[in-house]
């Protein structure tokens, strides 16, 4: 199985760029964060024109929206509503044996402060009901993939500069350890950190204000692909697609790979 998990920042917007994706990763499986678009109004006909006969999406006009594409028949998973928004943050589907979950964080705003900021307390209660969730549906000998746009980045590689993000959200200590509890919840892999060790930087998003995002390079690893223990040993290889941030109207996040035999 090849997974792309990619938060394609409108879905409708950049079709074109999902077709050079699919045409150059080869994935079987894509799973997509912040589709923005209503689910009437979801491009179908195209996403199966790129291949992918299995479609599953839950969306909403504008903001976040998730969407599963397999080629393998993929049956749906029933979920929480996260914190009882009913924002289209999360989809899973059980695809060749594997149950796949697409996953879109909340991104919590600008000030790390739960009680003066009801993003960020949205952010840390929706990591606490996933993290107590999860165990009372599956152990850890079940063969699960969690992949998305987590919006935490939380090694010190992960940033730009450890120092000067401690205290912005995304990477702050609360939202770290909050991940990993959600980690340790059924002892998930990193699958991206299984093959690029955690002494090289790496990351998976740069913001748009910046006017060189090369030069200055200052970016975050917000987006993971995680497996259950029983899936560790089917790990064949991963890849954050860099060069796609540089194409024409791009996502501010880019596209990552994992394969592995299921």
């Amino acid at each position: 199985m090849r997974l792309v998990t990619w938060n394609i920042n409108s879905l409708r917007l950049r079709m074109d760029l999902l077709r050079d994706i699919v045409e150059t990763l080869r994935p079987d499986v894509v799973c997509l964060q912040e589709i923005k678009v209503d689910d009437p109004l979801f491009p179908l006909d195209d996403c199966r024109g790129l291949g992918f006969d299995h479609v599953l999406f839950k969306g909403m006009k504008s903001y976040n929206g998730v969407a599963i594409l397999s080629k393998s028949p993929a049956q749906p998973v029933a979920l929480p509503d996260w914190c009882g928004k009913g924002d289209c943050r999360h989809i899973a589907a059980c695809i060749d044996g594997i149950e796949v979950h697409s996953l879109y964080v909340p991104a919590g705003g600008d000030v790390p402060d739960p009680d003066t900021n009801p993003k960020f307390a949205h952010k840390l209660a929706f990591l606490d009901e996933l993290t107590a969730w999860l165990p009372t549906r599956s152990g850890a000998a079940d063969r699960l993939v969690l992949a998305g746009d987590f919006n935490i980045a939380p090694l010190e590689t992960d940033v730009w500069s450890h120092k000067q993000l401690l205290s912005v959200v995304s990477h702050t200590p609360v939202e770290v350890e909050k991940l990993g509890r959600l980690q340790d919840s059924l002892g998930w892999v990193d699958a991206v950190r299984h093959f690029i060790p955690p002494t090289e930087r790496l990351y998976t998003w740069w913001s748009y204000r910046s006017p060189d995002w090369q030069k200055n390079d200052r970016g975050r690893r917000l987006d993971h692909v995680w497996v259950t223990p029983a899936l560790k040993d089917g790990l064949r290889s991963a890849l954050v697609a860099r060069e796609c941030r540089q194409w024409t109207q791009p996502s501010d996040h880019v596209p990552v790979l994992v394969e592995l035999d299921p």
